[in-house]
């Protein structure tokens, strides 16, 4: 009997021990930052009804939702002829009633509905887990990533937006990573998608305009054909949100003549130069830029609109979010608005990597490792171990009398930079022989010695 060789769904990633301490120096930087501005943790099911998930993210990303076989005989009362004639969507509606969660937003938005009593608003909650998207698997695309969400609900102030901008700002400054903020609002959007004269085919216009740095304007304007857009629509459409060449004062003041008699379009010309009047006041690192192209694909979001770029290596976008205003109505809870932004932790994580951008100790494990000489030593290390966990000091003994070979090479592989030796004579005299693994230099100290120096 042949033995097949195991593997991954593709799309999927396993990561080692060091990758790990890479990838959880993301998730505490970010949860670090997170707490520091008064948002809270929740996590929610891997899973969702379907009823909760379908309709929120457009049609293109109904398509990409893993749906789960409901249990047992899924099929019972189908009979062959059934399903030949069945099509395709309207059997997975019968035989499927839960699907893996797309994002963390849509949950979220369910998660305030059904606990609204309990919630105390504004409502500031952040959420770190993995999120699944039956997507083409590609450079800096996977079916299976962690998104690490920061939201705010039940408040309209345009502060937290700026708030979130300040979090973007320190995120990345914090992790070394150079980027632009990219920032537009639907509300423009909805403004120039009147002043064209197509004001019922925003949802057409977001979808296909959202893929323009990625396919191109003749793509883009195929797509727009294909979707019933007018050219001459079209060619009004290319006339605005291409203009590159002007800043972002200068671009609202465009706005503002072309836009004059869409109300929506003003509100959103508004919004924009209020965030901009506090972000001069405030010491931001990094540059925020208005991009009309800027549509995030999304039907839910109707205010702002955030995508975080890095400079340095090309990939997509690494953060991105927005405001939404209707999205807990759907579930039975109105006029409770929401804004918020989800960082891409994998997308992060091939960008560190690509950039060798971690600190030193970030792949760092342990800090010292007591070497063990036997049974008597062994009793004597245990209690120092023990004392040095008790000051937050990552120690071990190593588990058995090896060869000394052996227990060295396991520092090595594991990048320990400290080992520490106590035999008879470190034991008579109360003190440690330290080898620093990266220098080869060599000395005895006394234990408080060691945590002093391990503390640093």
């Amino acid at each position: 009997m042949s033995i097949t060789k195991p593997s991954i769904p593709k799309g999927t990633r396993d990561f080692s021990p060091d990758e790990m301490n890479k990838r959880n120096f993301i998730f505490d930087t970010l949860r670090e930052i997170f707490k520091k501005y008064g948002y809270q943790q929740i996590e929610t099911p891997a899973m969702e009804n379907l009823s909760t998930l379908l309709g929120k993210y457009g049609e293109e990303g109904d398509k990409l939702l893993f749906r789960i076989l409901n249990s047992g005989n899924f099929l019972e009362g189908f009979e062959p002829d059934d399903l030949a004639s069945v099509e395709l969507n309207q059997l997975s509606s019968y035989i499927c009633e839960k699907g893996l969660r797309y994002d963390l937003t849509v949950p979220f938005a369910r998660y305030v509905v059904q606990n609204r009593n309990e919630i105390t608003f504004p409502f500031k909650r952040f959420q770190i887990q993995p999120v699944w998207r039956a997507d083409r698997p590609q450079k800096g695309r996977y079916r299976e990533f962690f998104q690490c969400d920061v939201d705010v609900v039940g408040s309209n102030s345009l502060l937290n937006e700026v708030e979130l901008i300040q979090i973007i700002d320190e995120a990345f400054n914090r992790m070394n990573v150079r980027t632009v903020i990219k920032i537009n609002n639907r509300k423009i959007l909805s403004g120039i998608a009147e002043y064209i004269g197509e004001p019922e085919r925003i949802v057409d216009i977001t979808i296909a305009i959202d893929k323009l740095e990625k396919v191109g304007w003749e793509r883009v304007q195929e797509e727009l054909f294909q979707r019933g857009l007018a050219e001459g629509a079209i060619n009004e459409l290319k006339s605005i949100v291409q203009v590159l060449d002007l800043n972002n004062i200068e671009k609202l003041d465009f706005l503002e003549k072309v836009l004059f008699a869409s109300e929506s379009g003003l509100t959103g010309v508004k919004e924009l130069r209020t965030l901009f009047e506090y972000l001069e006041i405030l010491s931001i690192k990094t540059p925020v830029e208005i991009d009309l192209t800027l549509a995030r694909g999304l039907n839910y979001y109707t205010g702002a609109i955030f995508e975080v770029k890095a400079l340095d290596v090309e990939i997509g976008s690494i953060c991105g979010g927005g405001r939404y205003d209707n999205l807990t109505g759907i579930f039975g809870l109105p006029d409770v608005s929401g804004v918020g932004i989800s960082f891409g932790a994998d997308r992060i994580f091939d960008v560190l990597n690509q950039l060798e951008g971690y600190p030193p100790d970030a792949s760092q494990s342990t800090q010292v490792l007591f070497v063990n000489f036997g049974e008597k030593e062994e009793l004597y290390c245990l209690p120092l171990v023990q004392k040095l966990r008790e000051k937050g000091i990552k120690a071990e003994l190593f588990p058995g009398n090896q060869k000394m070979k052996k227990q060295m090479s396991y520092a090595d592989a594991k990048k320990i930079p400290f080992v520490a030796m106590v035999g008879e004579t470190e034991m008579t005299n109360g003190t440690i022989s330290l080898k620093n693994m990266v220098t080869g230099e060599q000395a005895a100290i006394l234990f408080d010695e060691l945590i002093l120096k391990l503390s640093v």
